[in-house]
C-alpha cells in the first residue's frame, strides 16, 4: 500500500486539504503574526520573504495541509508530513502551526489524531521534530503519548539548522490510547 501524503483529512472539529501554490496569500495572512513563532527556531517566519520561503518547502514537501476550523470554515494554520521512510517504516509530522485564537484547545490534538490514524495506517513509527525552546509544542505532543528521544540539529528547508529535540509515537501505543 502506497502512502498517500496529502489526503483529504477531516472531522467535525477540523479539516485538513491539500496545500496549494495558489493559497500562499490565505496561509501567510494566518502565520503573519510574530507570536505564533516566539517560541519556534525561526522567529522570523511572519516576515513575507522568510514565510515564502517556507511555503516553498511545504509545496516541495508533497505533504503539507491548509487547516481549517469547519465551524467557521476560515483557515487556521498548516501542517505537514515529510521524510517518509518505507526502510524505517516512519514519517515525520510536522511544521505546525495555528492561529492563536485557535490555541489552547480541541484543534491541535485533533488535527494530530486525524494525520496519526492515516500515517498508522501505512507507517509504524511517526517522528516530530521540535524546537528546543518550543514548550508549548513539547506540551502538546506529550499529552498525545510521543517520547522524547534524542537532541538533533535539523536544518528545516532553506533555513540553519537548529537544536531541536526528537519524539516519537509508535503505532503500538497509538493504538493503545
Amino acid at each position: 500500500m502506497h502512502f498517500q501524503l496529502q489526503p483529504l483529512l477531516q472531522n467535525g472539529i477540523i479539516r485538513a486539504e491539500p496545500l496549494k501554490a495558489t493559497d500562499f496569500e490565505i496561509l501567510f495572512a494566518v502565520a503573519s503574526d510574530p507570536l505564533i513563532w516566539e517560541q519556534h527556531p525561526n522567529k522570523d517566519r511572519y516576515k513575507r520573504e522568510v514565510f515564502e520561503t517556507f511555503f516553498q518547502g511545504a509545496m516541495e514537501s508533497g505533504g503539507a495541509f491548509l487547516v481549517y476550523d469547519n465551524k467557521s470554515n476560515q483557515p487556521i494554520g498548516s501542517s505537514r508530513y515529510y521524510e517518509f521512510n518505507a526502510e524505517k517504516n516512519s514519517v515525520a509530522i510536522g511544521y505546525t502551526f495555528f492561529a492563536r485564537d485557535h490555541w489552547g484547545s480541541n484543534f491541535n490534538p485533533a488535527l494530530k489524531k486525524l494525520m496519526l490514524d492515516h500515517a498508522f495506517q501505512f507507517a509504524d513509527n511517526v517522528i516530530f521534530h521540535i524546537g528546543v525552546n518550543n514548550i508549548r509544542s513539547q506540551k502538546a505532543i506529550e499529552k498525545l503519548g510521543a517520547i522524547k528521544l534524542a537532541e538533533q540539529e535539523i536544518k528545516y528547508y532553506g533555513e540553519q539548522p537548529v537544536s531541536n529535540f526528537v519524539y516519537l509515537i509508535t503505532k503500538e501505543n497509538w493504538q493503545k490510547k
